[in-house]
């Protein structure tokens, strides 16, 4: 005769007090799963919501020290401009000088008054 093991030789009692415990058992399990199952829900979104706000903050970042190296071109040009409109300025209230306008044209077209004798001397690239 071939002998059992021992788990085979006892038999299990079924009386409602060990289903009772059976099935409390049972509940706190799954509830266990169940709260396994939420914290990672939970972790994978807060996860996925940090990895966006993340995303936002760089990519915003980016765009804020692009911009600043925008306004400080556009800061450059701002000057530069400024400085001609004043070159500009002081040119008209020149061009609104006669005597200012009279040295002009003698220079630019060898115009001359009446005695002065018009010399013009070579360049030093010519000689």
């Amino acid at each position: 005769m071939k002998e059992e093991p021992y788990e085979k030789q006892v038999a299990s009692i079924n009386t409602d007090y060990l289903r009772s415990v059976q099935r409390r058992d049972s509940r706190i399990k799954s509830k266990k799963v169940r709260l396994l199952r939420r914290l990672v829900s939970f972790f994978i979104v807060s996860i996925a919501v940090i990895g966006f706000l993340v995303t936002i903050l760089v990519n915003s970042h980016q765009t804020l020290a692009e911009k600043k190296e925008q306004q400080v071109q556009v800061e450059e040009e701002l000057a530069k401009a400024q400085e001609d409109q004043e070159m500009l300025k002081i040119q008209i209230s020149k061009l609104n000088d006669d005597e200012y306008i009279g040295k002009l044209l003698r220079k630019e077209f060898f115009l001359s008054e009446e005695g002065e004798i018009i010399f013009s001397l070579p360049e030093e690239s010519d000689k």
